[in-house]
Order: C-alpha cells, then structure tokens, then sequence
C-alpha cells in the first residue's frame, strides 16, 4: 500500500468504531466504513460468508438480519472470532457466532422479527482474509410477513438511511442478476443519496441462476447502467450447497471455474469473484479512510472541545473517596451562594441575554412599577376635592370660616398617607416573589443531589418568608412614623403663602423623556395600525415615520391627557393602553383615544412609568364617584361659594406639594429598606448560616445522594469523553502521507431517469 501507517488505516478505524460502539455512540460519528444494502435474499450474507471462508451468519426465510452487523475482518494466523458484547471470549467454533448472533439479536429486538438500528460488532481473525470492515444491514423489503410490523418497509429505510447519507461510508449495493437491474432496491436508494455515484461499488450476485442465453455482460462491463467504481460479479452457493454443508473453499474454487469457463465473463475473469472483491473493497476503503481522515480528526478535535467544559467538574470525580460527599457538598452550597449573589447584584460573566435576571427585576419593581403604583394613590381629584371641601366645612361647624383651617391640611394628607401602605405592601409581595424565584433558579444547578435542592430551597424560601414579615412591619413603621409628624417646615413644602398662587415652574420642558417604538391601533377601514417612533418630552408627544426623526407624524401636546387601560383584543397577541382628552375632545383626527400597543405587559408598564414623569396620568375608575353622587346629588358637587373654592384649591396645593414630599422619601426608603432587611439579610444568611442548617437536617449521605440521572450523564459524559481522547490518539499515531488513487470519473447514468419496463 506504500507505507505501513496506511496498512494499518482499517484496523485503525475498527479500534475507532470499538471506542465508539462501546458508549453507544457509534452512529453518531461518521467513521469511513462499507454498508452492503440490497433487497431480500440478494445474496448479502452469501457474500460476507465467501469473504470470511465460515459459514457464521443466521439463515432462514423473511426478514433473518434485523440489526446492522459491523463486521470487521483482520488478517490473522489463527482463526476464531469476537463480539465486542463478550469481549475476551474467543469463538473457534463458527456455529457458536451464529447462534450468539442470534441471541444477541433477540435481546435487543424481541423474537417477534422486529428490527433496532443498534449494532452488532463482530471481529474475525483469519488467514483467508484481507483487513476490511463492512456493514451488514437487513434486507429491503415491500410487505410486512408474519408477526413483522406493518410499517416494516419504512423502518428497514430509515435505518439504511441512517448509515449511508453520512459522506464516510461507501455503498455496496447488491443485486441478484436474475432481476431487472433497473428495478433494483439497492441501486435506487443509493442514487438517492449518491447521486454522483462517489461512494457507490456495484456487486452482482447469482450470476448462474439467468436464464439460459442470456448473461449480465454488459452490466459488469460498466455499459449498461454504468457506475462510477463499477461492477464486480460474484457466484455464490445455492441454497441447496448451503443446506449441504457444502464447503466454502469448494465454492470459492467453483466460483473462478464458472467465470473462467463461461464465455460472456472469461475475457474479465480476472476483474470477477469474491477475492477479487475483497481485494477491491480492501484497497478502495483504504483510500476512502484516507481520504476523509483529515476530517474525522478535525471532527473528533471539536467534540472534544465542546465536551471540556462539561466535563470539567467530573475529570477528578472520585466515587470511592470518603471525602467526597463532603466536598461537594461545601461547593455546591458555595456555588449556590455566588449564583445568588451574581443575580441580585448582577454579573459581567455569564449574562443572560433572553430575559431579566432576579436582581434586574427587582430593580424595575423598585424604579418603575412601585413609583408608578405611588401615583396611581392620588389621581381623583374630584373625589380629593370633595374629601377637602367637606373637611373644611366639617371643621368650621356652624360659622363661616375666613380662613383656611391647618386642620383640613392635616386630614387631608393624613388620609393620603395612610394609602401608601397599600402600593407598598404589593411592592414586598413583588420583591418577595422574585427573590424566591431567584432561589429556585439558582437551586436548579444542584440538580445532580435532589435532596440537597429540595432542603435548600425550602431552608433559604423559609428565611426570607420570615424577613418578608419583618420587613413588611418596617415598612408600615415607616409610614406610621410619617403620619406622626407632618413637617410643614420641609425646605421643599410650598407653605401655605405660595399655596394660593401657586404657579409650576416648568423647568426642562423640552427634555425628552422616552423615545421607541409604539403600534397605533386604526380600525382596517381607517387604514389599519401601523408603527411609528415615539419621543415623549415633559409637553409632548411625538411621533415619526422612523427612529432618523426626520419625517414627523404628528406632535399632541400633553395638556389635559389621561392614560386608561385597554383589554387586549381577541386577534392580537400585543397589550394595549390608551390615551384620552379628559375634556372629552378628539385627541387625534377623528378619534376621542389614541390606542397604543405594546409586544409585551412589561413594556406597557414601562412606557405607563414614562408618561407618568411627563405628567400624564391613569384615569382612576369613575364609579365610586358615581355611586356618591347619586347620594349627595349633583348641586352639592357644584354648590360651593366662590371663598370655600379658594380654600379647597389652597388646600389642594399644600396637600400635593406635601404628598410629593412624602413619595418622595418612601421612594427613596423603600428600597433601601427592603434590602437591607431582606435582600442582603438573605445574602448573608446563605453565606454564613445555611451550611449550618443543611448539617442540622440529619445524615449527610441521603442528602448528596446523587440522582440516577446524574450518575448516569457523568458516566456517559467521561465515557465519551476518554473515547474521543482516545481516538485522537489512535489517529495521531497513523502516517497518512501516501497518495490514494482518485475517484474513477464520471459515467452516463441517464438510464436512472427511465421509467422501467
């Protein structure tokens, strides 16, 4: 062959597919091999048996292969054979292989002729042999006999298909010369996936079983349905020589008479017979395992790679050390301490970019969603203008007061106060909920040990359930503290000189505020909703064709808008919020509200928190006013003397300018409460206290006990991983620097396009 690495290509490769077939995994790398196909009773088995010189392999009627058979041949002095399923065990006795074969089949497969595309790897030592390894896959078949299933046809396919579509095998199609070659099984199926016919070796069986007159000339000639590689013709024994025990040698010496001795084959004799087979099999495989070599091993080096990671943790796992269930139990509880800490606090390794991690969340619940819960508190003002009216005429009595009572302030804001407690307790209940499922994500990486898991997250979700009840109670404390005091000296209080003629300085009014993308939902009829770039400025709300900002739709100014929720609709996957004039004129065009649609509730919260700082406000809901006013009538809403409005408004002034006061600190409070009563509380406990509660739930060895999964994904984990190492090994000790012949050119195949005959 030119050197003695490449000699050694094939038994390389079947050290290969034994590393391989060992961890299951032989499928699923693509290793340079010979797969014979053909239909039933094609003569396969015939053929693999004339190579070996036995008779090794099961007979009968039907479907008898029924799991591939990687047969692999090494030139030997002495003879016997080797399953890799009973490694060590010698088989001198080639009665003895069958039967194992059939054994071996029935234990995957049942007895019921069903087939598994698990293979069977057989290893035969002999002196009659040339290194080679083929394949043997079950014969194709049209209709399910017996006890096979129905889709029998489709399965047998699939499980060819699984080997020959990968570009290292090469195709041995078999077909009977007593069949119309147009017609046969295998030829199709490899055109199917050969179509330039690289991988494709013909053999012809049966050549003495045509009809008298007739021969298969042109066929192995390569004229009539020529092949890239060609033909080779082979005559097996009759079933009658093979019932009888005829001798395999006999038949092979029977074989060259015929080809010798006929006169349509004796001129390409020598091209023709199982020797001649093998010979070509054994030189065309070592030139295809050269060939794809450099491939194979770039392949194996980045399964390798992508293996080191996840192998990492397991390379010095140690089942025996008495140490280790210690070990690991200290790391993993370290190990859940960081990941808790790295999504609370955020993390520059490791970012996860499909969603927002438990401290990112917590965040927005702190900026966003309970600032915006804080303002929702104070928007009705005809209800506010009424509770004031009636605390100013309450605190009267029955004089006519000139001036503005301290005691309707006082009330007033109180009222205001005591409010906040609700938006603040569902802020906890928020923050409370995305800390446990920050447990729960981060206990899911001590999945390898259940029990640890199960304990831990029921240890660190029962402390922080506990510091949730402690919080809660600063919280309200808090807000008790603030009720206890009003501070009418606040530097930021307006007092009640300014009150009256309060003006709002409107600094920054051009500072935008939000820019992005909105849908405006139309009716189809109006021309359908479409997308536009919205900028929202602190007296504005604008929107462009594109976020360039060059071509500007239209510009609302933001005076006397409310925002309202909208229900989303039956065909739309978006969530929707409105915008409407509380003066009941059109907003834009026609319409009295502008729907504005969001891809998610997240973005419509967030895009609520930025009208909010622009000023623009939900609408609260009008029925409680509704329901008042049919009691007190619609006159006292509107009966007051032109002094009690003054006084109202004056009021109106303080307490706003009070209560914003107010938000302000609990805004700024409450998420430094939270976190150092809860958050960082719960930090240091899992730091420093939770190793000792996981010591105090009792034996150490249930709790890492490992689950059967796990044993399992490090077992097949190392497995695969030391066979991959030692592939690369095996391939690093070949020399490959011999030239391989080329593929035989072209050949007009377009006979395959005919319809047959």
């Amino acid at each position: 062959m030119g050197n003695r690495g490449m000699e050694d290509l094939i038994p390389l490769i079947n050290k290969l597919q034994d590393a391989f077939s060992c961890i299951g995994q032989s499928c699923n790398l693509d290793l340079p091999q010979i797969a014979v196909v053909g239909g039933q009773s094609a003569g396969k088995s015939s053929v693999l048996e004339n190579f070996v010189g036995r008779d090794f392999l099961p007979r009968g009627s039907g479907i008898v292969t029924r799991r591939p058979l990687v047969l692999q041949l090494v030139n030997n002095q002495a003879e016997y054979a080797e399953f890799l399923h009973c490694k060590g065990r010698k088989f001198v006795d080639f009665d003895e292989v069958r039967l194992e074969i059939e054994a071996e089949t029935d234990r995957i497969t049942g007895s019921n002729k069903g087939i598994s595309a698990v293979p069977i790897n057989l290893r035969v030592y002999s002196p009659n042999v040339l290194n080679l390894t083929l394949i043997d896959l079950p014969g194709m078949t049209k209709v399910a006999v017996g006890d096979q299933p129905v889709d029998i046809e489709h399965q047998i396919r699939d499980m060819l298909m699984q080997f020959i579509t990968k570009e290292s095998c090469l195709i041995l199609a078999v077909t009977p010369a007593n069949q119309d070659l147009a017609n046969s099984d295998a030829l199709k199926i490899s055109k199917e996936v050969d179509p330039q016919g690289l991988r494709t070796i013909g053999v012809i069986t049966k050549l003495d079983l045509m009809d008298e007159g007739t021969d298969a000339r042109d066929i192995l000639e390569n004229k009539l349905l020529p092949l890239r590689r060609g033909y080779i013709g082979v005559v097996n024994r009759s079933q009658k020589d093979i019932d009888g025990r005829k001798d395999i040698k006999a038949a092979l010496g029977a074989e060259r008479k015929f080809f010798l001795s006929h006169p349509g084959y004796r001129h390409i004799a020598d091209r023709m017979g199982t020797p001649h087979l093998q010979k070509t099999l054994n030189q065309q495989l070592t030139n295809h395992i050269r060939d794809t070599l450099p491939g194979l091993r770039s392949k194996l080096q980045s399964q390798l790679l992508s293996l080191e990671k996840e192998v990492e943790e397991y390379k010095n796992y140690k089942p025996d050390d008495p140490t280790r269930k210690t070990k690991a139990l200290l790391q993993m509880v370290q190990q859940f301490g960081v990941d808790f800490e790295k999504r609370i606090e955020g993390s520059g390794d490791q970012v996860d970019t499909a969603e927002l991690s438990g401290g990112a969340r917590i965040n927005r619940i702190f900026h966003e969603r309970f600032p915006f819960e804080l303002v929702k508190m104070e928007f009705d003002e005809k209800e506010l203008r009424r509770e004031i009216s009636y605390a100013i005429k309450n605190i009267h009595g029955v004089r006519t007061g000139l001036f503005t009572p301290d005691l309707a302030f006082e009330a007033i804001v109180k009222k205001q106060i005591i409010k906040l407690k609700e938006p603040c307790l569902k802020c906890m209940d928020l923050v409370i909920q995305e800390l446990i499922n920050t447990v729960r994500q981060c206990t899911n990486k001590l999945g390898s040990y259940p029990k640890l898991r199960e304990e831990t997250e029921r240890i660190v979700t029962t402390y922080v359930r506990e510091r949730d009840i402690k919080t809660k109670d600063q919280v309200l404390l808090l807000i008790d503290i603030e009720l206890s005091y009003i501070n009418t000296n606040h530097e930021d209080f307006i007092g009640f000189a300014n009150a009256q003629q309060r003006t709002t300085a409107i600094n920054n009014k051009k500072r935008v505020i939000r820019r992005g993308w909105l849908t405006i939902n139309i009716s189809i009829m109006k021309g359908g909703s479409k997308d536009y770039w919205f900028v929202l400025t602190a007296e504005s709300l604008s929107w462009y064709k594109d976020e360039e900002e060059k071509e500007k739709k239209y510009m609302l100014p933001l005076d006397n808008l409310k925002l309202r929720d909208v229900e989303k609709g039956f065909m739309s996957t978006k969530h929707t919020f409105a915008i409407f004039n509380t003066e009941s004129r059109n907003v834009y065009k026609d319409l009295r509200q502008i729907e504005l649609a969001c891809d998610t509730q997240e973005d419509v919260d967030s895009w609520k928190a930025s009208f909010l700082r622009a000023g623009v406000y939900p609408e609260k809901d009008q029925v409680d006013s509704e329901v008042d006013s049919e009691d007190t009538g619609p006159a006292e809403s509107f009966s007051m003397d032109p002094q009690l409005e003054r006084q109202v408004e004056t009021i109106r002034n303080l307490v706003d300018s009070y209560i914003g006061i107010v938000n302000k600190s609990i805004r700024d409070l409450m998420p430094k409460t939270i976190m150092h009563l809860m958050i960082n509380s719960a930090k240091d406990f899992i730091h420093s206290e939770l190793l000792a509660y996981l010591y105090s739930c009792g034996d150490q060895g249930s709790l890492m006990e490992e689950s059967t999964d796990q044993a399992q994904r490090r077992d097949e984990m190392l497995r695969m991983y030391h066979a991959l190492k030692e592939a690369l090994l095996i391939i690093g000790d070949i020399s490959t620097t011999t030239v391989s012949a080329p593929v035989p050119p072209p050949v007009d195949d377009t006979w395959r396009t005919k319809e047959p005959r």
